[in-house]
């Protein structure tokens, strides 16, 4: 049975639940999927300072996970629409590795031109950036932000479909795009409720980030095992262990 590792790099049980059994239902009964909550941070990441917390909480719980007596992942699913700490993870993982973000932004960009629909205003800045760092700004028609947080979003799920199926056609209508990313752990689910209502392919980040976890791996692994090329100082146990002991 494959095995697939998803890694949440907020505090917040519920948003893993939501994750664990959205993953499990597109992968399906013939893969394993575990999710692992991070170990320290933000409840939910919204802001720059967060995000950078949130891309050393991935690497320290994807560290305590694979130190455990258990079947190593076939791939890594980083459980955040923003992706923190990805090339860190791929750098240092033998099983490939991608986040949400990435991986919608290769399933929209099969439509043509897309938009991002997601919660937090302070994500909009944030998402372009990684968007020209992976290489998929030229596709990227535009991001809208809708005042509550994903987090508030997925709090208020009945309210949160009409104000995403709006904010939906709004960029639909203004950019002319070919799809709509409703980017967000705490939305899953919810592109399929919102696409009756909306013109193009909406696509669910979790969805795409599980589909791209069991199907497709543009980026292959660049080690055979496990490891940080680094000696660290202050890091969690499982961290350390996989660091270069004793290098100074």
């Amino acid at each position: 049975m494959r095995q697939l590792l998803v890694l949440n790099p907020n505090t917040s049980a519920s948003v893993s639940a939501l994750l664990q059994r959205h993953v499990q239902a597109t992968a399906g009964s013939h893969v394993a999927v575990r999710t692992a909550t991070a170990r320290f941070g933000a409840p939910y990441i919204a802001c720059e300072a967060s995000y950078a917390v949130a891309a050393h909480a991935a690497l320290d719980v994807w560290a305590h996970e694979i130190a455990q007596p258990q079947n190593p992942p076939d791939a890594v699913l980083i459980g955040c629409f923003g992706d923190p700490g990805l090339m860190a993870l791929r750098e240092s993982s033998p099983a490939p590795v991608t986040g949400l973000a990435e991986a919608s932004f290769i399933e929209a960009a099969r439509h043509g031109r897309f938009a991002i629909v997601t919660g937090g205003e302070r994500w909009g800045p944030m998402l372009q950036r990684l968007a020209q760092a992976l290489g998929h700004a030229h596709a990227l028609a535009g991001i809208h932000t809708v005042a509550p947080t994903g987090a508030q979003l997925a709090a208020d799920p009945e309210a949160a479909r009409a104000l995403l199926a709006q904010a939906c056609r709004d960029v639909v209508r203004q950019m002319g795009v070919q799809a709509v990313i409703l980017g967000g752990a705490g939305l899953a689910g919810m592109a399929a409720a919102v696409q009756p209502q909306v013109s193009v392919p909406v696509i669910d980040s979790v969805v795409a980030g599980a589909t791209w976890a069991l199907r497709a791996h543009p980026v292959l692994p660049e080690r055979k095992v496990a490891g940080f090329d680094v000696a660290w100082a202050g890091v969690s146990r499982e961290m350390a262990t996989l660091g270069l002991a004793g290098v100074v």
